[in-house]
């Protein structure tokens, strides 16, 4: 609900990471009777609101991030992109069990840019597992808060000591008369208080939502087609565009033999030249994508110099065989004793090599844009993304205008999994902003699954080698790992050459295992073709390099896979006894093959990985039946364990399944 006036409040506000009560400071207008709480951030500036307007000015920040409705309904902005991922639900369940409002009884949508929003370390994206954590104080506070002003007005109201009160779900309660108010009738009246400076929180043991299950709140909704995604946004006056997209990056359109041909094909509007691709503007979506693929396109090859641009003679095949000619030693992540010696001094060695190829995201919803210029000189988008702020930023610098002048609204995601980050020409809504400006009209620029996979930012293509050595006993003394690429994060925000980045290292470095010397390095080498943020990034693939290796350790010294990770946790008791349910949950470990109970032949696996501080493990059977417990994450290492082979020289990884594989891995 979008107020209608926008009082002149102060430029700095304070910054103690207590709520604010914008209903106080006339936040009103289509808010008229709501009580609506906005969060200030400890350490942060606010900048809430930059002038007085008789009427909404268009993508006018708004700090509200609460709003009780005199139906005693309440709409939540959450600074999180909801993708499937159950953040609502999980906002709603945090927020209503503070203020007694029963998690069904919210609506959610996620809020506009804006500082109020910046909630993971100053920053804000939906990914990382993030979205909870780094909320999970700051939405307890804003609904104990809210809960404590309905109090005090129902206090006021009854004409009883505030003490004497108490909520139940929706409802303030006088027990001493019976009396109850709803928190849409005092939503008015607590409008016009203060926020308490300090509030208490519920016990854990009162909690009636928080780790409790809920239904989720758009289960409905999606399972009925409801949830209106961006691909189904409709603009008044708004006309379709797709396009062609030069075979390899770096090239340009430069000429078009049929140019008059297609311009004359039913719907179509007109046809343009952008950079790196040709576009069709017409009536419907269709009409513009037969009539872009009719084109007959001459493209000129990127200039000299031109930065990522792909090599004619680029393939996977040639990448894996660079990676893997790398040489080492690499820049250490992590180093303990002496690899190096005690590999010298070990029994048995143990040498393998892993890789996974490039994968695109694939998400269900393909990328979309939708851009629309105001006669105001704002520009207004509609578009799925995972950092409001930043996508903010980069339109206006597409755009050549201020940020305060784009309107963003962040449609609820049709999957993600990292695909909807800044990337550089990976994103659709650039072309839709210049195809709107010629035009005169509103665009919706969708993209097709060839463009889109010709442009994705894909999971990088992974290569690690190891080396292990085991004493007479068949134990791990020794562990030598080189992590062979780049980093999404190395491409988007920086390499530092004498360090190791962390997300091309995380799975391999730092596990918990007590191998006594050890040794985990990164060696970079530069990837041609456009790379990003893949779901758990580097874990994705390292994780299941790093075990399935330990278990060619255990197979090479005789040991049990299940017994030597018990053994080499011994010091980690948080990992061992996560280790030790998981086992317990599956009936005890039997690694097999053996027979089932249903005459059916298995084999087991187990693994561990702690992708973002969540600690997670699987067993897994040759069935392909997943049994585990997972340690409050959202992703896990599934499929198949390896047969046992003995001087193993290479791996496939996640994401490739290959027939007369040893492995099939899926990441779930």
């Amino acid at each position: 609900m979008m107020p209608m006036n926008m009082p002149q409040l102060p430029e700095s506000l304070p910054t103690d990471g207590q709520p604010l009560n914008l209903s106080r400071r006339r936040f009103m207008g289509a808010s008229l009777g709501a009580l609506v709480l906005g969060v200030l951030l400890p350490g942060k500036v606010v900048r809430a609101v930059q002038s007085v307007a008789s009427e909404t000015k268009p993508g006018a920040r708004i700090p509200a991030f609460l709003e009780i409705r005199p139906d005693g309904t309440a709409l939540l902005r959450s600074p999180f992109v909801e993708g499937g991922q159950g953040i609502y639900t999980a906002f709603a369940q945090i927020v209503g069990e503070e203020l007694d409002i029963a998690p069904e009884r919210f609506s959610v949508e996620c809020a506009p840019p804006g500082a109020d929003y910046l909630l993971v370390n100053g920053a804000r994206f939906t990914g990382g597992s993030f979205s909870v954590r780094s909320s999970y104080e700051v939405m307890r506070r804003l609904g104990a808060s809210a809960r404590h002003m309905l109090l005090q007005a129902a206090a006021a109201k009854l004409e009883v000591p505030l003490d004497s009160l108490a909520t139940q779900p929706g409802i303030v309660v006088h027990e001493a008369s019976g009396r109850t108010l709803g928190h849409g009738e005092l939503a008015a009246l607590a409008a016009e208080l203060s926020p308490p400076e300090q509030v208490p929180l519920r016990e854990k043991k009162d909690f009636r939502w928080i780790g409790k299950p809920v239904p989720r709140l758009d289960a409905r909704d999606k399972s009925t087609g409801k949830v209106t995604y961006n691909i189904d946004l409709e603009v008044d006056g708004m006309l379709l565009a797709a396009v062609q997209h030069a075979p390899r990056m770096g090239g340009e359109p430069e000429a078009i033999a049929n140019e008059a041909e297609v311009r004359a094909m039913p719907g179509v509007h007109s046809i343009h030249r952008l950079p790196g691709a040709v576009a069709v503007v017409a009536q419907r979506w269709w009409q513009a994508r037969r009539a872009v693929e009719s084109l007959k396109i001459s493209w000129k090859e990127a200039a000299p110099g031109t930065p990522h641009a792909m090599p004619a003679d680029f393939s996977s095949a040639g990448m894996r065989a660079a990676l893997a000619a790398a040489p080492g030693p690499g820049i250490a992540a992590e180093e303990i004793g002496d690899a190096a010696r005690a590999l010298k001094q070990a029994s048995r060695v143990i040498e393998a090599t892993y890789d996974a190829p490039y994968l695109a995201h694939g998400q269900l919803e393909p990328p979309s844009a939708i851009a629309r210029w105001n006669a105001d000189g704002t520009l207004e988008l509609w578009l799925p993304n995972q950092a409001p702020e930043l996508f903010q930023q980069a339109a206006a610098k597409a755009a050549g205008i201020a940020p305060e002048q784009i309107i963003l609204h962040s449609s609820p995601l049709g999957g993600f999994f990292g695909r909807h980050f800044l990337y550089g020409t990976a994103n659709p809504f650039p072309q839709a902003i210049q195809l709107a400006k010629a035009v005169g009209r509103p665009v919706k620029l969708i993209w097709s699954r060839e463009e889109e996979f010709l442009r994705d930012a894909l999971r990088p293509m992974g290569l690690a080698r190891f080396r292990a050595g085991i004493d007479e006993n068949g134990l791990p003394q020794a562990l030598y790992a080189e992590a062979v690429g780049e980093s999404p994060t190395e491409r988007w925000f920086g390499r530092q050459p004498d360090k190791a980045n962390k997300s091309a290292v995380e799975g391999i470095a730092r596990k918990p295992y007590a191998i006594p010397n050890r040794r985990v390095a990164q060696v970079y080498l530069e990837h041609p073709p456009t790379i990003g943020y893949w779901r758990s990034v580097g874990h994705s693939m390292n994780d299941f390099f790093y075990e399935s290796f330990l278990d060619e350790v255990a197979d090479a010294g005789q040991q049990d896979p299940y017994a030597l990770r018990l053994r080499l946790l011994a010091d980690k008791p948080r990992h061992k006894a996560l280790l030790q349910a998981v086992a317990e949950l599956s009936g005890g470990w039997k690694r097999g093959p053996f027979t089932a109970g249903d005459g059916s032949q298995r084999a087991r696996g187990v693994a561990m990985a702690s992708p973002f501080g969540i600690r997670q493990r699987g067993r897994h059977h040759r069935r392909g039946v997943h049994r585990g417990r997972f340690g409050g994450g959202s992703r896990c290492l599934g499929g198949l364990r390896p047969r046992q082979h003995r001087q193993p020289r290479h791996r496939r990884g996640p994401g490739e399944v290959r027939r007369g594989a040893r492995a099939f891995v899926h990441p779930a």
